[in-house]
């Protein structure tokens, strides 16, 4: 039994060059098992960078950061996934809804796969809810969010009951319905895309139809299962949206486009006063909290990525300093080491006492926080006794 112990922390802090490099950085395809089939994702630079996760808006896909990633700090570590149902990834099961909740379990997942125990998160849109739902969620585990055009949370004033009943309804009269895949030519193709998606360049339109299509004889079908398109069962109020809020703990940068969801009547999610409410709440709530305005559009990251890549990088180069997480008694600690940027798994530390260390990472799956040792077994500390 260990009576008394004073770990020697290794005390680190990441540094990034704030020049932006031109040169094109190393693209990856990649894919992640899950249950159904698996979750198709890109990834940039090299793994031993520092982890970020990109997440994509409503019908996108994972090519609407190629524009974006090559202009911020190349010492990172990007995956960009495509949610289920989107872009390359597998439809999810038949008899099934597109939810938030399921959409955090595919994170879970993905970073689960990576071994990423914290990470930063770049979300568009859909994406942004999503990722800002996992940071309330799972707070240790982010320490940046970067929100573009959206407030990271949808509450309504809709009947929830009401929301609920009519999701199901639509699901059961979709699955009654025969839909064959429709072939389209690639202009149709971009001009249909272009008609659901207004705020869409043709350019960016080309660009997200590379993954969102595959050629067939006659011409290409789109890939995404056209389950996204039913109302969403699972919605919170106003109440909800801001206790979440509170839960989270990480640096946000919410960037809004000036003729994005603020002002286009077909984005416009919230009225003007439940946004002021949730950008207060924020200010009121998160510790760091930055808000941008900038020209462009929904898409602006995909269309004019050089308006927000700036603001973007700045925030991804603030220095986050290691999380204190208070230990109770009989809590267990895992133990890693720095290496060549990446950590690296030493042990576990069972049933310690009552004290403060320096988390650098949270492990979901043991619900343990993780930390760093200095020695090169890495498990020499001061003042062991047994």
């Amino acid at each position: 039994m260990y009576r008394h112990f004073t770990a020697v922390m290794l005390q680190f802090q990441r540094f990034s060059t704030s020049v932006m490099c031109s040169a094109m950085i190393k693209v990856k395809e990649c894919q992640f098992p899950v249950p159904w089939g698996h979750i198709a994702a890109k990834s940039w630079g090299s793994k031993d960078g520092l982890p970020v996760l990109c997440l994509h808006g409503w019908s996108d896909n994972a090519n609407s950061f190629s524009r974006l990633i090559p202009l911020l700090p190349q010492d990172r570590h990007y995956v960009a996934i495509d949610f289920p149902g989107h872009g390359l990834s597998s439809h999810r099961p038949a008899g099934t809804f597109y939810i938030f909740p399921e959409y955090i379990s595919d994170i879970c997942r993905v970073t689960n796969v990576l071994g990423w125990e914290r990470f930063s998160v770049i979300g568009h849109s859909m994406g942004g809810n999503v990722g800002c739902m996992f940071s309330a969620l799972f707070p240790d585990m982010v320490d940046k969010v970067i929100l573009i055009d959206t407030t990271g949370f949808l509450p309504t004033k809709e009947s929830l009951p009401d929301i609920v009943q009519k999701g199901i309804v639509e699901l059961l009269k979709y699955e009654k319905q025969k839909r064959p895949n429709k072939v389209y030519s690639e202009q149709a193709a971009i001009e249909r895309l272009m008609t659901a998606n207004p705020s869409l360049s043709e350019g960016s339109a080309h660009i997200l139809l590379e993954r969102g299509t595959t050629k067939v004889h006659g011409g290409v079908h789109f890939n995404r299962d056209f389950r996204i398109n039913l109302p969403g069962i699972i919605r919170m109020t106003m109440e909800q949206a801001l206790e979440l809020q509170k839960r989270i703990t990480a640096k946000l940068l919410i960037i809004l486009a000036n003729d994005g969801i603020v002002k286009r009547k077909e984005f416009q999610q919230l009225d003007k006063s439940d946004m002021d409410k949730m950008l207060k709440g924020y200010r009121e709530s998160v510790k760091e909290f930055n808000f941008k305005m900038v020209p462009g559009n929904h898409h602006v990251h995909l269309n004019s990525p050089e308006n927000v890549a700036e603001i973007i990088s700045c925030f991804l180069n603030t220095p986050t300093p290691a999380k204190l997480y208070s230990l109770k008694r009989r809590s267990n600690l895992n133990i890693c080491m720095l290496k060549k940027k990446k950590l690296r798994w030493v042990g576990t530390l069972p049933g310690i006492g009552s004290c403060l260390v320096p988390c650098v990472g949270w492990d979901w799956l043991q619900q343990t926080p993780v930390t760093l040792c200095s020695d090169s077994a890495g498990w020499k500390m001061d003042g062991w006794k047994k």
